[in-house]
C-alpha cells in the first residue's frame, strides 16, 4: 500500500507543481464526444394528454449567463435589472403537435432570440402562456395551439423575482399579472454609502434551532432593496393586452383563485424582516379578496419565525399550508400545531385540518386531526378525501381514506416511508368541472400507479382498489424484457389506455400510448440516442453483502470491448456514490436501481471514464443505519467505510479490477463522504470531491439528517468532521467548489478552508474554485473544465 500511495504521490505533485494560472481546458475526446451534446426536447402535455409540448434549451449555461448582475437577498438571488432570479433556466424554443400527429409544428411569431420559462397551459387548455426574459425585463405572452401561434400580451415589466409573475383566470381570457410598480424607488448601493451605525442582533433568550442559510439580508440597505425589488401592483389583462389594475403595490408572495373563480387568495411579505432566516420564515399576511380586488376577509397572519423547536417534525404554530379545497366552490383548507408545533411535548393529536368556507363569516370546521405531523390532503370525484400524516424519526408514513358524509376514516396505507418495495404508489387523477385535480374515483373504483420495485426488480404496475372494501386489483403489471416501462398516466380506464415512457441502455426514453386489452403501442415521441459512442457499455447492477449482512447494490459499468470471460486485463476502479440515513437495515438493503435505465452520462457521475477504460460502479449503496432509539451518524465513519470495503470487494471478485487502483468520488454530502474514506482508510489510491462541507462545527444546527445540534453530540460533529482529522489524510485529493455557492450549509468557505488544512500539514491535495457556480455546475467553460481536471487527476493516479 505504501508503494502504490509513493507511486501516486509523485505523480500527483510532478503533475501539478506548474498548474497555477491555467486557462479552461477541455477534456480529452472520448469524454469530449459525450459531454458536448445536443440536448433533446424536454415533453409537456395537458391533462387531457391531447397536446404535446416539446420544449427546447442549450445543452448548458454559458460564463455570460453567470456573469449577469446579481443580488442576494432574503434567499433570493436576484437579476435586478430583468427582476427574474438569475439562477432562471431558460428554453429558446417551442414545438408543439396533437398527441396523433406525427410532425412537430414550429410556434409562430415567437419572440426573438427567447429566454422563455414559467410555461404554463390555460385552464380550457386550449392555450400555454410562458414568460419571454430580455434586456429589460419580462414580458408575458400567449400561444394559440389550434393556431400554432404566439402573442406578447405585456410588455417586459412584469416582476418574477418572487417567482411566477402571473395567474390564468378560471375562464382562460385573461391573466393576473405582477406588474412593476410605477415610480419605483432606485436601489441602494451600499458600497457607496458610509455606514450610519453598527449592525445589531439580539436574542430574547428563547431555544431555537436555525441551519446555516445563504443569500441573507445583512444591514438596512438590504432591507430596502428587498421591498424595491419584491414590490408589485397587481393587473388584470386580456389576451389582447388590455390591463386593469386590481391590487395597488405590495409584496405579493402567492396568488390563487378559488375553484368557482370568484375570490382571490394573495399572501404578502410584512415586517419585520430577519437577517438569520431567508425569506420563507418573514412575517406574512393572507387575504382573500373578490374577484374585483375588494377584501373579503384577511384569513391568516404569521409573524416573523426566528425560533422553531428542534427536529425534523417541528413546525412553526398558527395556521399553515392554506389552500384552496379542489372540490368545493370557495373553502380553504389548513393545519394547525396541536402540540405547539414542538414533536417532544407530548400530545394526542399532532396536529388538526380545518376546513373554511367562503365568505369566511362563520369559524373554520374542524375537519381531521392527525396523530403525527400532517403531510397533505388529496381531494376525489366523489364524497371522499385522502389525508397524509407522518413522523420523521420512525419514518412512518399512513394515509386515511375519508367519507366526508359522515367523517368516518380508514387507513388505507401504514408504511416506512423508505420502504420502496412496499410503496402503493399514488392515486391516478383528473381534472374536475372546476379544472382542478383531483384523485380519479367512479363508480367505488380509484387506481393507483407505482413504480414497482421489488426485490426481484422493477415491475411497474396498476392497482384498481376498490374503495368501500380497500381491496386492491393487480389492473396492469409492467414485465418488458430488456427495457424498462414508467406508467405515466392512465388515459382511459374503461378501454385499458394507459401513456407510458420506455428505455433502455441505449434507447433514449421515449412516450407511447399503449393499450392493455389489445397491447397495441403507438409510439408519441421518436427520440434518439444522443450517446451512441455508449451503446456497447456493459451494464450491469451488482448486489453484494456488508460485513454485516446488509444487501448493497451498485451499477457497475464496463469498456464496450472489455473480454469479461477472460478477464486478462485488470482495470482500475471509479466509485460514485452519495450516503443515505435508514432506520432498519431492511429498507437500507432496498434497491432501486434498474439495468435498463437508459445509459446516460452527465458531469454529476463517473459514467464518462467508462469510455477510456476504467470499471465504474455508479450509485454505489452507502446506507447509514440507525435502529430503535441510535442515531444513523452514532456510527458513520464505520459504517462509510465498510459500504466502500464491499464495493471494491464485490468488483474484485467478479475478476474485472486491480484492487490498488481504485478512486472514489462524490458532490455535496458524497465529497463529505469522500474526505473521510480517504481520511479513515487506506481503501483508495485517491478521490474527488466536489462542493462538499468538511467542518460540522461550522454547521451546528444540524445537517443532512442530524437533527442534533453541536452541543447536543460534539463527539459526533467533530469525529464526522473531516477538518478535525486534516492531519491523518495523506491520500491524493481533488477538491472542486463552485465560488458561488448557494447550498445551505456547503458554503465556498468549507473547502477553502479544509485546503488550507490540509496543504499546510503536507497532504497532496488541488483545489479548483468555479467562477460563478452555484452548488450544481451550469456553465459549459466550467463543466468542461472539470471534466479536464477529472481526467488528468485520475490518468495521474490510477494509470501512471
Amino acid at each position: 500500500m505504501k508503494i502504490k500511495l509513493t507511486i501516486c504521490l509523485l505523480a500527483f505533485l510532478n503533475f501539478y507543481d506548474a498548474q497555477e494560472n491555467i486557462t479552461y481546458q477541455k477534456p480529452s475526446s472520448e469524454i469530449l464526444k459525450l459531454a458536448d451534446y445536443q440536448r433533446p426536447p424536454s415533453v409537456m402535455m395537458n391533462n387531457k394528454k391531447d397536446w404535446v409540448v416539446f420544449t427546447y434549451r442549450p445543452t448548458y449555461k454559458t460564463l455570460q449567463d453567470l456573469s449577469q448582475q446579481e443580488m442576494k437577498l432574503g434567499g433570493l438571488r436576484i437579476n435586478p435589472v430583468t427582476n427574474i432570479a438569475s439562477t432562471a433556466t431558460y428554453f429558446n424554443d417551442l414545438k408543439i403537435r396533437k398527441i396523433n400527429d406525427k410532425n412537430e409544428i414550429q410556434v409562430k411569431n415567437m419572440p426573438a432570440d427567447a429566454k422563455i420559462t414559467y410555461i404554463s397551459f390555460s385552464p380550457d387548455e386550449k392555450k400555454l402562456a410562458f414568460t419571454n426574459t430580455t434586456t429589460k425585463g419580462v414580458e408575458l405572452w400567449v400561444i394559440d395551439l389550434e393556431n400554432a401561434s404566439a402573442k406578447k400580451i405585456s410588455e417586459d415589466n412584469l416582476n418574477a423575482n418572487l417567482g411566477v409573475p402571473y395567474l390564468w383566470a378560471n375562464d382562460s381570457q385573461s391573466l393576473l399579472i405582477k406588474k412593476l410598480p410605477q415610480n419605483r424607488p432606485a436601489l441602494i448601493d451600499a458600497s457607496k454609502d458610509l455606514p450610519t451605525g453598527p449592525i445589531v442582533s439580539t436574542a430574547d433568550g428563547k431555544v431555537s434551532q436555525n441551519r446555516t442559510y445563504q443569500d441573507l439580508l445583512k444591514n438596512p440597505q438590504d432591507e430596502k432593496n428587498f421591498e424595491v425589488l419584491t414590490a408589485s401592483e397587481i393587473n388584470s389583462v386580456d389576451l389582447n393586452g388590455n390591463q386593469k389594475k386590481l391590487k395597488d403595490q405590495d409584496m405579493y408572495a402567492n396568488l390563487s383563485f378559488s375553484p368557482d373563480g370568484n375570490y382571490l387568495l394573495a399572501t404578502v411579505f410584512k415586517k419585520p424582516f430577519s437577517y438569520i432566516v431567508p425569506l420563507d420564515r418573514f412575517p406574512m399576511t393572507t387575504t382573500v379578496y373578490d374577484k374585483n380586488g375588494n377584501t373579503v376577509k384577511v384569513v391568516n397572519e404569521v409573524p416573523l419565525n426566528e425560533i422553531m423547536p428542534k427536529g425534523f417534525s417541528s413546525v412553526r404554530t398558527g395556521k399553515r399550508d392554506m389552500t384552496w379545497r379542489n372540490d368545493a366552490p370557495a373553502t380553504l383548507v389548513f393545519a394547525e400545531a396541536r402540540d405547539g408545533g414542538d414533536q417532544h411535548k407530548k400530545a394526542e393529536y399532532r396536529d388538526e385540518i380545518f376546513t373554511w368556507e367562503a365568505p369566511f363569516t362563520a369559524a373554520p370546521k374542524s375537519f381531521f386531526k392527525t396523530k403525527q405531523r400532517y403531510e397533505d390532503v388529496e381531494w376525489t370525484n366523489d364524497h371522499y378525501a385522502i389525508v397524509s400524516e407522518s413522523w420523521y424519526d420512525t419514518r412512518n408514513t399512513k394515509s386515511f381514506l375519508v367519507d366526508l358524509n359522515n367523517g368516518e376514516s380508514k387507513v388505507i396505507d401504514d408504511r416506512n416511508s423508505q420502504d420502496v418495495y412496499s410503496d402503493p404508489g399514488h392515486f391516478n387523477t383528473v381534472k374536475n368541472h372546476y379544472g382542478r385535480t383531483v384523485i380519479d374515483m367512479k363508480g367505488g373504483k380509484a387506481y393507483l400507479i407505482g413504480a414497482g420495485f421489488t426485490k426481484d426488480g422493477q415491475h411497474p404496475f396498476i392497482d384498481e382498489m376498490d374503495v368501500k372494501s380497500l381491496k386492491k386489483k393487480r389492473w396492469y403489471t409492467s414485465n418488458l424484457k430488456n427495457a424498462k416501462e414508467a406508467i405515466v398516466d392512465i388515459l382511459n380506464p374503461s378501454k385499458g389506455e394507459i401513456l407510458t415512457t420506455q428505455q433502455s441502455p441505449s434507447e433514449y426514453p421515449n412516450y407511447f400510448k399503449k393499450s392493455i386489452k389489445s397491447n397495441k403501442v403507438q409510439a408519441v415521441t421518436h427520440f434518439v440516442n444522443p450517446f451512441e459512442s455508449m451503446k456497447d457499455v456493459y451494464k450491469e447492477v451488482i448486489t453484494y453483502k456488508r460485513n454485516d449482512g446488509v444487501t448493497l447494490t451498485g451499477t457497475l459499468y464496463l469498456p464496450a470491448h472489455y473480454d469479461r470471460k477472460a478477464k486478462t486485463e485488470k482495470l482500475p476502479l471509479l466509485i460514485w456514490a452519495y450516503p443515505r440515513e435508514y432506520k432498519d437495515a431492511n429498507t437500507a438493503g432496498q434497491s432501486t436501481q434498474n439495468p435498463n435505465d437508459f445509459t446516460f452520462p452527465y458531469y454529476g457521475s463517473f459514467v464518462y471514464w467508462v469510455t477510456k477504460g476504467y470499471a465504474v460502479l455508479d450509485n454505489a449503496a452507502f446506507p447509514i443505519i440507525g435502529e430503535g432509539k441510535t442515531e444513523p451518524n452514532d456510527t458513520f465513519l464505520t459504517q462509510l467505510v465498510a459500504n466502500a470495503d464491499a464495493a471494491i470487494k464485490a468488483v474484485d471478485q467478479l475478476g474485472y479490477i486491480d484492487k490498488k487502483k481504485v478512486a472514489v468520488g462524490g458532490h455535496s454530502y458524497g465529497a463529505f463522504m469522500t474526505a473521510n474514506l480517504l481520511t479513515h482508510s487506506d481503501l483508495f489510491a485517491c478521490g474527488i470531491a466536489r462542493s462538499g462541507a468538511y467542518n460540522r462545527t461550522l454547521t451546528p444546527f444540524g445537517f443532512q439528517s442530524e437533527q442534533r445540534n453541536y452541543w447536543d453530540v460534539p463527539e459526533i460533529y467533530n469525529t464526522m468532521s473531516p477538518f478535525m482529522h486534516a492531519d491523518k489524510m495523506k491520500t491524493p485529493l481533488l477538491l472542486i467548489h463552485g465560488d458561488a455557492d448557494n447550498n445551505p450549509g456547503t458554503f465556498t468557505l468549507q473547502t477553502e478552508r479544509y485546503f488550507q488544512a490540509l496543504k499546510n500539514l503536507g497532504a497532496p491535495v488541488k483545489m479548483v474554485l468555479l467562477p460563478k457556480e452555484s452548488h450544481s455546475y451550469q456553465a459549459k467553460e466550467n463543466i468542461m473544465h472539470v471534466l479536464w481536471e477529472q481526467d488528468q487527476f485520475l490518468e495521474k493516479c490510477l494509470k501512471k
